[in-house]
C-alpha cells in the first residue's frame, strides 16, 4: 500500500455529539474496556485489564504530565489575547525550561492575534502569597506559531532581588490546563486531576496521554500481581494531537515533531523482553516505533548526535534498505546499537524527536498490544489504529458506537492486539 495516496475521507466515521465524553466516569478504571483479538470483541471493564495480558509483558507507559498551558492576559482595551504555550524556545529542554528564572522564549499560538500588532502584554498573579508580574513580548513568526519572551518579577517595591519564581511556579498559578477543544467546555478544577494520569512526572505536554487516564493504583498494583513488567518512558504530546488532516490524501499533511526522553534501563528492558511491548497510548507507540529507526540511524552512523536521531515523518516507509528478512534480529540489533551508542556517550537517558506517522503500510516493530481510547474520524491517531488492526477498525467502531462506548479524551477505552 502507498500511505501517500491513502484519501483521508475513508477514515470518516459519523460521532454524534452526544457520544463525545465530557467528563470521565468515577473511578477512573470503571470505564468500558473493548477487547479485539484476531477479529472477536469483547466487553468488559477497565480494571479487568490484566486478565487479557501475557503474563511476563513488559508495559510502557508514558509519564509526561500535562502543563497549564493557555495564558490569558487583557490589554488596556479590555481585548482578551490567549497565549499558547507549544513548546520551549530559549532553553530549548524542557527541564531547564520549567526551572528557568526571570525570563524565557516559548513557540506559542496566539489567539486574537490582530488585537496584538506590537506591544506587551502584562499579568499580575499571585505566587506563594507574592504578587508577580508577567510580561508578554511577541516576536518573529516560526512556521504558524510565534516566538513571545516571558518576562516576570516582583511586584513588591520592597522586593530588590531577582526574582526566585521559576517558570513552573509561574505557569502553576497564571496558567490554565488546556482540556481538549471539542469537549466544548471551560476547564474545571476537577479537571486539574482527572486531566492528568496517575503516573505523570515529567512536565511538558499540552495534551494529555488519554489511554492512560483509565489507569488507577489499584491497576497498577493488579498488573504487578500479574506479573507484568512496567516501564516509562516519556513523550511530550504537543498541540499538534489535534491538528486535522485538511489534504485530501496523507502525503499532503506534515505530521508534528514531538520530543522524547528515554532511559538506557527502557532500551534494557525492550531487550529483555524480545524486542516487543504493550504500549499504553498511540504516543507509547510512536516512541517505541521510532526507537527502532533511531538504532539503525546510530547503525549507519555511530557518532552521530542526539539531535541526529530525529525520525523523520515518511523514514519508514521510503528507506528500502530498512526492509530486511529476518525481522527479529532486525529489531534486537536496531535496540542493542542504540544501548551501545548510549554507553559510549555516557547517557542514562537520551532526548530526541520524532514526526513519524503511523498509518495503513507500517510494519511494526516492537508493539504488540495497544492500549488506546477511541479517536475523532479522519484523524491521524484513527489512521494508527487501522495500521494497527490490519484495517479492521470499522469493525472495532462500529461495535463502539452500538454497544454504548463513550469517544475521544475522557472516552472508554480498548485493547488491541496486534493482527
Amino acid at each position: 500500500m502507498d500511505t501517500k495516496n491513502i484519501s483521508i475521507s475513508d477514515y470518516n466515521y459519523e460521532l454524534p455529539d452526544e457520544r463525545i465524553a465530557k467528563f470521565p466516569v468515577t473511578p477512573r478504571d470503571h470505564s468500558q474496556l473493548l477487547v479485539y483479538d484476531k477479529g472477536q470483541i469483547t466487553d468488559d471493564h477497565f480494571f479487568n485489564l490484566p486478565q487479557y495480558l501475557p503474563k511476563g509483558a513488559l508495559m510502557v507507559f508514558n509519564n509526561t504530565k500535562v502543563i497549564r498551558a493557555r495564558l490569558h492576559f487583557h490589554k488596556d482595551t479590555g481585548a482578551h489575547i490567549e497565549v499558547f504555550l507549544l513548546e520551549p524556545y530559549a532553553p530549548a529542554e524542557y527541564e531547564q525550561m520549567f526551572l528557568t528564572r526571570g525570563s524565557c522564549q516559548w513557540l506559542c499560538l496566539v489567539g486574537n492575534l490582530k488585537k496584538w500588532k506590537e506591544g506587551t502584554l502584562t499579568l499580575t498573579v499571585n505566587v506563594n502569597h507574592d504578587p508577580i508580574t508577567v510580561r508578554a513580548t511577541r516576536g518573529a513568526m516560526v512556521g504558524t506559531s510565534h516566538i513571545v519572551t516571558f518576562e516576570w518579577d516582583s511586584c513588591s517595591t520592597t522586593d530588590t532581588h531577582p526574582s526566585t519564581i521559576t517558570f513552573a511556579e509561574l505557569l502553576e498559578a497564571a496558567g490554565q490546563l488546556p482540556i481538549p477543544p471539542y469537549l466544548n467546555r471551560e476547564t474545571q478544577q476537577s479537571d486539574l486531576t482527572t486531566y492528568q494520569t496517575v503516573y505523570s512526572k515529567i512536565k511538558g505536554s499540552v495534551a494529555a496521554p488519554t489511554a492512560g487516564l483509565h489507569f488507577t493504583p489499584e491497576v497498577l498494583a493488579a498488573l504487578d500481581a500479574h506479573g507484568i513488567d512496567r516501564e516509562e518512558l516519556t513523550l511530550h504530546v504537543g498541540a499538534g494531537t489535534f491538528k486535522p488532516v485538511k489534504s485530501d490524501t496523507m502525503g499532503g499533511h506534515v505530521m508534528h515533531s514531538e520530543h522524547v526522553c528515554v532511559r538506557r534501563q527502557t532500551i534494557v528492558k525492550l531487550l529483555q523482553h524480545d524486542c516487543q511491548a504493550i504500549a499504553v497510548g498511540t504516543t507509547s507507540v510512536r516512541t517505541l516505533e521510532s526507537l527502532y529507526y533511531m538504532g539503525l540511524k546510530v547503525l549507519a552512523n555511530p557518532d552521530l548526535t542526539e539531535e541526529q536521531l530525529h525520525v523523520e515523518q515518511w523514514e519508514p516507509y521510503e528507506n528500502e534498505e530498512l526492509k530486511m528478512k529476518n525481522e527479529e534480529l532486525k529489531v534486537r540489533s536496531s535496540l542493542t546499537a542504540l544501548l551501545s551508542w548510549m554507553d559510549r556517550n555516557g547517557l542514562e537517558a537520551f532526548h530526541a524527536s520524532t514526526q513519524i506517522i503511523i498509518a495503513p503500510g507500517y510494519d511494526f516493530h516492537i508493539v504488540k498490544y495497544l492500549v488506546t481510547n477511541f479517536h475523532q474520524p479522519q484523524s491521524t491517531l484513527l489512521l494508527l489504529v487501522s495500521a494497527f488492526t490490519k484495517g479492521q477498525w470499522r469493525d472495532i467502531y462500529r461495535h463502539a458506537l452500538d454497544h454504548g462506548y463513550r469517544f475521544l479524551s475522557y472516552g472508554d477505552s480498548s485493547l488491541l492486539k496486534m493482527q
